[in-house]
């Protein structure tokens, strides 16, 4: 103040500026209570969205399977834990193909960006966005996906198992799927106009065809190996899965469900990247975007990647350092399945999953600001630790 009481106007706002600098020197790669989603964006332009997806993706790896679909069977048994511990808002990362939809329609975050080692997994997301925008609704969606006409008597109120009685009743059509093949590829090419190569057309159109040809059995598998397993779970049975209560989570559970999927997907808010968890780019790329948006990710789900990357030498190391550059909070979580099927007995587990019986996998959560304190305290050196990092988590049974 000055001789007469009132505030030196300029003063006042050299010290507001100095404020919002300090704000903003926040470093992303620390633990914050509390950051604002506000910063990040309402919608992508198409520009703006195919931009971020070429800049923040590295070159496409191997992974020795398609993985068109998840081979999880549990993972919705976990969603209401994490609808009741995390709030919305704020970002989602994730792996893999569509169960990043149930996850992102349940947990309702601004953002979503989904980082896989494999270019065909971007491709397929592609696919999937193409697909749901051209989409009005369940029902024309499950049609355009497996190329068979519209059955009749289904409603906006048909229950997920329903639509898919209705869908194995009706023979795939190769009018349809050649049809359908050039919408999907005129939205993303004339419509999104983006600079898709070749071969990227040829990757789609050879995920496109194996939901043509084997409709809602489509598995997980192993093609380029020349087999597959009846032990997976089909997308019709990932669709209608429910959690421990039966309680039906899936984007397709309901029409609310895949209209929220379709919003995001419209609004370019789904970004599908290419990426090494263990790379140098992708996932520092997504926390160098979030810091400048003043955002945290509410959610990491990560699949069993970890079980890979610690088959890497040094790879897990090089993760957990990507991680660590991601802005967070208290509540940030990271969500991995495990599968139980080798027999690991880790002490204490107790996975989001079935209580007995044969279980192919289970969900577990874990706080990442904890997870990375262990890591920098030297308490991680295996797989098995951060699972058992994870098993203080899990619910009693």
């Amino acid at each position: 103040m000055n001789a007469v009481g009132r505030v030196n106007p300029a003063r006042a706002a050299l010290a507001l500026l100095l404020v919002l600098l300090a704000t903003l020197c926040v470093s992303p790669h620390s633990t914050v209570a509390r950051v604002s989603a506000d910063a990040l964006p309402s919608r992508l332009s198409d520009q703006e969205f195919w931009q971020t997806v070429e800049d923040m993706s590295e070159r496409g790896g191997y992974f020795r399977s398609d993985n068109l679909l998840s081979n999880e069977d549990a993972f919705q048994h976990v969603i209401p834990t994490l609808e009741r511990r995390l709030p919305s808002g704020g970002v989602y990362l994730g792996v893999g193909p569509d169960q990043n939809f149930t996850y992102i329609v349940a947990m309702h975050p601004k953002m979503a960006f989904v980082v896989d080692i494999r270019r065909q997994n971007m491709l397929l997301h592609l696919m999937y966005k193409a697909i749901i925008e051209l989409s009005a609704d369940r029902a024309e969606f499950l049609s355009r996906l497996f190329s068979r006409p519209m059955p009749e008597g289904l409603t906006s109120g048909s229950r997920a198992a329903e639509l898919f009685d209705a869908f194995f009743a009706v023979p795939p059509s190769a009018s349809l799927f050649s049809q359908n093949l050039s919408a999907v590829i005129d939205r993303l090419v004339r419509v999104h106009r983006f600079d898709l190569s070749s071969d990227d057309l040829a990757s789609i159109e050879y995920v496109y065809r194996a939901f043509y040809s084997d409709g809602p059995e489509l598995r997980y598998s192993f093609p380029r190996q020349g087999f597959g397993g009846r032990w997976f779970p089909s997308y019709a049975e990932l669709m209608t899965a429910t959690d421990t209560d039966g309680v039906e989570h899936s984007y397709l559970a309901d029409e609310r469900n895949f209209q929220a999927l379709r919003s995001y997907e419209v609004n370019n808010l789904i970004v599908p990247l290419v990426g090494d968890f263990g790379g140098d780019k992708a996932l520092r790329s997504v926390g160098r975007y979030l810091a400048a948006h003043r955002a945290t990710v509410t959610l990491f789900y990560t699949s069993n990647v970890e079980q890979y990357l610690f088959q890497s030498g040094d790879q897990w190391r090089r993760f957990f350092d990507n991680v660590a550059s991601l802005p967070v909070n208290d509540s940030s979580t990271l969500l991995r399945s495990y599968f139980n099927m080798g027999g690991m007995g880790f002490r204490r587990l107790q996975p989001f999953g079935p209580r007995s019986g044969f279980t192919r996998s289970g969900m577990l959560l874990d706080s990442i600001p904890e997870l990375l304190d262990a890591v920098q305290r030297g308490s991680v050196h295996s797989y098995y630790d951060v699972i058992e990092h994870s098993s203080s988590l899990q619910p009693v049974f």
